[in-house]
């Protein structure tokens, strides 16, 4: 008997929405380097809830010849040759992160992953850019479509900067923790989920599948 399709799939048209953060040493993906890496899964309980599951992350070795803006170090707190990062080379980061990635799509009967991020295009930029340098075959996400959370979060509540978005959303944000890659995910992740969520509550879909 062929498996059907679970609910998660069915909610966003086979798509299974990830949620990424990159951190990175400037605004450029093609030569500034991704320094950074960490995504969150979701699943959907029995009652059609959307809820995360553990981050995922890494810490990344600059890709040979990579450029660094000393004012994107500053705003990150990152340093890039702190030997305590334990920074992997971009295809292990890249592999660590796709691994889980597939794996859920695969049990929850999706056909490709699809990014979610705050201001997601920069996200999908750098993995994208990062994918392309690693000439990595099977990118479990899709190519050039994905979820902002700001764009969302400006909708539902009138904010668009995460730490705003979350404090309007009463999700707790601690700015001395912002600015890592694996704190700023959950913070969306759990965003991302409460706007889904509530918009189930209030009568959007679905009104009667599950």
């Amino acid at each position: 008997m062929t498996d059907q399709p679970r609910p998660l799939a069915e909610r966003f048209r086979g798509f299974l929405p990830v949620i990424v953060d990159v951190e990175t040493g400037g605004f450029d993906n093609r030569r500034d380097a991704l320094l950074e890496i960490a995504a969150v899964t979701l699943r959907m309980t029995d009652d059609g809830l959307l809820v995360p599951e553990p981050v995922v992350a890494c810490n990344v070795q600059p890709f040979p010849g990579a450029n660094l803006e000393a004012s994107a170090l500053a705003f990150t707190g990152i340093n890039p040759d702190d030997p305590a990062r334990n920074a992997v080379p971009e295809a292990e980061a890249l592999a660590a992160i796709f691994q889980p990635v597939r794996q859920r799509v695969r049990e929850e009967g999706c056909k490709r992953a699809i990014l979610v991020g705050h201001n997601a295009f920069f996200d999908l930029g750098f993995v994208r850019a990062a994918v392309d340098r690693c000439a990595i075959k099977r990118d479990p996400f899709h190519p050039f479509s994905c979820f902002d959370t700001a764009t969302l979060a400006g909708l539902a509540y009138g904010q668009t900067v995460l730490a705003k978005a979350c404090e309007a959303a009463g999700i707790p944000f601690d700015n001395a923790h912002a600015h890592s890659a694996a704190y700023d995910a959950e913070r969306t992740a759990e965003l991302f989920c409460g706007i889904v969520n509530r918009w189930k509550e209030l009568g959007g879909w679905p009104p009667s599948s599950l």
